[in-house]
């Protein structure tokens, strides 16, 4: 985490009582500057409030509900904070439409969400040398917007 990403976390610890030490990650969105910029523009307005991720087995930043994240854009700057309320893990095909609605993206349809995701979840597996399948194991997050 650089030096102005760190700053800004301990700026919002001190406004809203947490301690200094409070664990934090930050993070962009998608795979590429675009993406990171219009997910963020998305989550700060209060739209995106949720995400999905591939599940790792064994992974020990398996996020939890009461954890912080700090939303990054493009350029690595802060955007905004997040706190996970709900996480579960769900296979992909039976993500809900509920939830593809939180995520906030095109029409806010389950019909946009899985074209979307397919394709990006598609050439996530491709990357790491895997192939995508429809039981795949998500990680499901639901977030607010702190500030």
């Amino acid at each position: 985490m650089d030096n102005d990403v760190k700053q800004f976390w301990q700026d919002f610890c001190l406004k809203h009582n947490l301690a200094t030490g409070t664990k934090v990650d930050a993070w962009a969105f998608g795979s590429n500057k675009k993406d990171a910029d219009e997910l963020a523009e998305l989550v700060d307005k209060g739209i995106k409030t949720a995400t999905t991720s591939e599940y790792i087995p064994g992974d020990e930043d398996m996020p939890k509900a009461g954890d912080w994240n700090i939303i990054l854009d493009s350029q690595g700057d802060p955007v905004c904070v997040v706190q996970n309320k709900v996480v579960e893990i769900i296979p992909y095909n039976q993500i809900s439409a509920e939830h593809a609605y939180h995520e906030g993206e095109g029409d806010r349809s389950y019909q946009y969400w899985r074209k979307v995701h397919d394709q990006f979840f598609e050439d996530e597996f491709k990357a790491n040398g895997q192939k995508f399948y429809p039981q795949a194991p998500m990680v499901c997050e639901i977030f607010e917007k702190v500030e």
